[in-house]
């Protein structure tokens, strides 16, 4: 019988393998009658790069469990770049490339070690490119390698063009899946605006039992007039985690606004998950404009508050 992500990181093997990012390693601890407040380290993205920053700025925050980017985690590992990862040049892309080749992956078990004695686990890594066809199998090993050096049960990626599931399965599906396998490590899919109540109806989920869901509830809200927690109750045993933001509706503009001023049923969110006893991470991901006399730790952590006081 295949197990589910669920069965899987409520058993003590799923905790032992991949660092039980359902339960608090000690202070902070941002898990809030079970259900697991997170972030995306991208949210940090306006603040000051280097080497011990993002887990600085993850405290500032008093969070415990994170989605952590690629440049972050790499940045930390002693990576030549400072800056993020779609603004570099040709010349820092270069010179990257020939640091992966030759780093020793015990640099990110060092790292991960670091987060766990500040009370922080790692549930995903965000390898945007993963499965691309640009990809070497060195390159592809490489990006899961990392994820589970630090203790990672999953990486994410964008979902495959909706309009056409079948032919990025035949170009480059077959072979994402077939290391995902190989490694152990689940690839969730994100999304933006391009899904809707009906997307993972098709065949996607249904070509691997490592394929999941990264669910941004926010960007559906924006892009749908349907229920969004229609999604997580009939996809919850596929859902890893979950990106939360506050989001308007089509008719009030899509705006990214401060939690509790959109229209993204965080309240109905947390309320269900408890009910349920759903433990999936529900991870902040900061997108509104910061007010000029805040930063993204302080508004992150504004969100978290936020979503403590509703879940009660």
């Amino acid at each position: 019988m295949e197990m589910t992500r669920r069965g899987f990181l409520g058993s003590a093997a799923g905790f032992a393998a991949f660092g039980g990012s359902l339960s608090c390693l000690g202070a902070p601890c941002s898990v809030y009658k079970g259900v697991p407040i997170g972030v995306i380290t991208y949210s940090y993205r306006s603040m000051p790069a280097g080497v011990g920053k993002t887990l600085e700025n993850v405290l500032g925050s008093s969070l415990s469990t994170i989605e952590l980017m690629s440049n972050d985690v790499e940045i930390d590992a002693g990576a030549p770049m400072n800056k993020l990862s779609w603004k570099q040049s040709k010349e820092d892309k270069a010179a990257l490339a020939a640091w992966r080749q030759t780093v020793d992956i015990k640099r990110f078990e060092e790292v991960r070690a670091k987060y766990e004695a500040a009370g922080v686990s790692v549930h995903i890594v965000k390898y945007g490119d993963i499965g691309s066809k640009g990809l070497s199998d060195a390159e592809m090993d490489y990006r899961f390698r990392v994820a589970r050096a630090m203790g990672a049960d999953t990486i994410t990626r964008e979902i495959p063009d909706p309009k056409n599931i079948p032919g990025w399965w035949e170009a480059e599906g077959k072979r994402l899946a077939a290391f995902a396998e190989k490694w152990g490590v689940n690839i969730a899919f994100h999304n933006h605006l391009q899904i809707n109540a009906t997307t993972y109806d098709g065949p996607l989920l249904g070509y691997s039992k490592r394929f999941m869901i990264n669910y941004d509830i926010g960007h559906f809200t924006a892009a749908n007039d349907t229920d969004p927690l229609d999604m997580v109750r009939k996809y919850h045993d596929r859902i890893v985690s979950i990106h939360i933001k506050d989001r308007c509706t089509k008719a009030r503009g899509q705006k990214n606004l401060p939690f509790g001023q959109g229209d993204t049923p965080l309240t109905g969110l947390f309320a269900l998950m408890v009910k349920e006893g759903w433990k999936f991470p529900c991870d902040i991901e900061l997108e509104y404009a910061i007010p000029k006399d805040s930063d993204a730790v302080r508004e992150v952590n504004i969100s978290r508050e936020y979503c403590k006081g509703k879940i009660g």
